[in-house]
């Protein structure tokens, strides 16, 4: 609606003010010396002392503050003033709950996320919020760093700085840290921490918190069956998880002497794994993306394996240097898929075993007729599988995506 509607429809200007009244515009200071009432935390309040309205600091009860909003906003022109953007863990969302949409008008600016990165000189693009303002306790935060590489933590005077290094310190992955403070004041302060410095130091509010994964740090435990997905090292998502690979390998029906293929090796976390299984023979990880053979060899290193060998090589090229498998496991193959079926036809040692996961129907279908046709003894096992996700006041289940596993096994 224009400036002329509010005549029509009385409205309440709700204006962000961004990192500080410096990010205000001149339709923004307009507004604002027109307000016959000012409604606004006691700091915005006092960078416009000098406007000629009743003024009204924004304190709980909030709903005392939108009552009186109310009451006056038939009969003065409101103007509410917002830290950052009022639609941004702000208060535009509850005055238009209140007051319905059509009598409220946004004014946005810049966020405290943006002014964050915007300092850090750092896009923030693919960077994820956290908001920990009011939470009883960090549990929004450990999932985030499970899930997420760059992160913009709100903070609150329990949930600071201090109570965040702790939970990161402990994490897989180490993590860059920034504490940025009063953000847009003369006292703006920039601090980029280790953990124990963070842990020990107190900071001035309002501060938000930046943080940036880096390296995997070192596993808590040795290579077995169902090794955490989070020790690998590994593009984010793209790995077989845990359970998935825990039933693959059983479908495997592995022995001590068998050479394996791991085609389509990804991670390689299958073919780690597997590795334990056939102490006297040997897996090759074949794989043709350049980053996810040097996870693999990270992996390696990591766990120490002395019997897996990496392959870089877009199947089904480069599979007849290679020694005859007595198994082969194929994550990976996409539209190279019957190319790479008809390869294992021929190389695999009578009486082997093939199998191939997918999380595509037509891959599925495709795998299931293409081994069958190839007379070789063919089954289909769904997996899906639910993990516990904490909430504030417990646990839910959250489910993965179903993945099909193809088994095939060559006749003798």
């Amino acid at each position: 609606m224009t400036r002329e509607d509010d005549k029509i429809i009385k409205q309440v200007h709700v204006i962000g003010m961004g990192l500080s009244p410096h990010d205000l515009t001149r339709t923004h200071l307009e507004l604002i010396h027109e307000a016959q009432v000012l409604v606004g935390g006691k700091r915005h309040l006092e960078a416009f002392a000098h406007v000629p309205a009743v003024q009204r600091k924004i304190a709980s009860p909030i709903s005392g503050v939108l009552d009186f909003i109310q009451e006056n906003m038939d009969t003065r022109k409101v103007v509410v003033l917002a830290s950052g953007d009022p639609l941004f863990f702000g208060i535009g969302k509850t005055l238009v709950e209140r007051l319905g949409p059509e009598r409220v008008v946004i004014h946005p600016n810049v966020t405290s996320m943006a002014g964050a990165f915007a300092r850090l000189k750092l896009p923030w693009q693919e960077a994820a919020w956290v908001s920990l303002h009011g939470k009883k306790g960090l549990s929004p935060l450990k999932t985030a760093l499970d899930e997420k590489d760059l992160l913009c933590v709100l903070t609150d005077p329990a949930n600071n700085p201090a109570a965040i290094a702790q939970m990161v310190r402990a994490h897989d992955y180490s993590w860059r840290m920034w504490v940025l403070e009063k953000l847009g004041t003369p006292d703006e302060k920039i601090s980029d921490l280790d953990f124990m410095q963070a842990a020990l130091s107190d900071f001035a509010q309002p501060n938000v918190v930046v943080l940036q994964k880096g390296e995997l740090g070192d596993p808590r435990g040795s290579l077995g069956l169902g090794t955490p997905d989070h020790w690998f090292v590994h593009e984010k998502g793209l790995i077989t998880k845990a359970p998935v690979r825990a039933v693959t390998l059983s479908l495997l029906r592995l022995e001590k002497h068998h050479i394996l293929w791991d085609l389509g090796a990804g991670s390689g976390s299958v073919g780690l794994e597997a590795s334990l299984f056939v102490p006297q023979g040997f897996v090759y990880a074949v794989e043709k993306n350049a980053d996810r053979i040097k996870q693999i060899q990270a992996n390696i290193q990591r766990f120490q394996v002395e019997n897996l060998s990496v392959i870089h090589a877009e199947m089904p090229e480069g599979l007849d240097q290679l020694p005859r498998p007595d198994r082969v496991f194929i994550g990976g193959g996409g539209k190279h898929l019957p190319g790479i079926l008809d390869a294992v036809k021929k190389y695999l040692r009578p009486g082997g075993r093939v199998v191939v996961n997918t999380v595509l129907l037509e891959s599925l279908s495709q795998a299931a007729a293409q081994l069958e046709a190839m007379e070789f003894k063919t089954s289909v096992t769904q997996i899906q599988v639910s993990q516990s996700r904490k909430m504030p006041f417990g646990q839910r289940m959250e489910a993965l995506n179903p993945v099909w596993i193809i088994a095939g096994e060559k006749g003798k």
